[in-house]
């Protein structure tokens, strides 16, 4: 028997996604480090190379010659925990959905996208809508 999708409307996929994320973060751990270091979801500060990091996060945390980049996201990771606190919200995606800093947060993702990673993170065959 072939197993059919759900299909969730795109505010129902974004809610069931910040439940089961949000238990990945805490207060020193921003969705952006987490997705970084476990390689899940939009990959956070890591789906950008040296470059387009620079690019994206100067503005907000600086540049440097000295610092690592693993400093240089960890500086980042607390921007975007202060951001969280500033917009009382808690994911980064949804600070980013709000301010469109250094990215869209949920908007940056396709309902395409986002039936992925119900599938990666919820374990459900889903197929996202408007």
């Amino acid at each position: 028997m072939i197993s059919q999708a759900s299909t969730w409307d795109r505010g129902e996929a974004i809610a069931r996604l910040r439940r089961a994320l949000a238990k990945l973060t805490d207060d020193e751990h921003s969705m952006c480090q987490v997705a970084a270091e476990r390689g899940i979801f939009c990959h956070g500060f890591r789906r950008w190379n040296a470059r387009e990091f620079d690019q994206r996060w100067r503005n907000t945390i600086g540049r440097s010659t000295h610092l690592s980049r693993a400093q240089m996201e960890e500086l980042a990771n607390i921007w975007q925990l202060a951001e969280q606190i500033r917009l009382r919200v808690s994911l980064a995606c949804d600070a980013q959905a709000l301010e469109h800093d250094t990215c869209r947060g949920w908007d940056e993702f396709s309902n395409a996208d986002l039936s992925r990673f119900c599938n990666d993170i919820l374990g459900q065959d889903v197929e996202v809508v408007k």
